[in-house]
């Protein structure tokens, strides 16, 4: 297990990659719900 594996979280920073051992930062999710949102509003108006 070390940079060349794709399952540990060091392969995963390595990759840069994101997935169970390394999951995407909370605060990029906010930001991803909120737009989200606004396109299905904008959408649907």
């Amino acid at each position: 297990m070390g940079k060349g594996d794709r399952r540990s979280k060091r392969g995963k920073i390595f990759r840069g990659t994101f997935g169970k051992k390394r999951p995407r930062p909370e605060i990029l999710r906010k930001a991803a719900k909120e737009a989200a949102a606004a396109a299905t509003a904008s959408t649907s108006s």
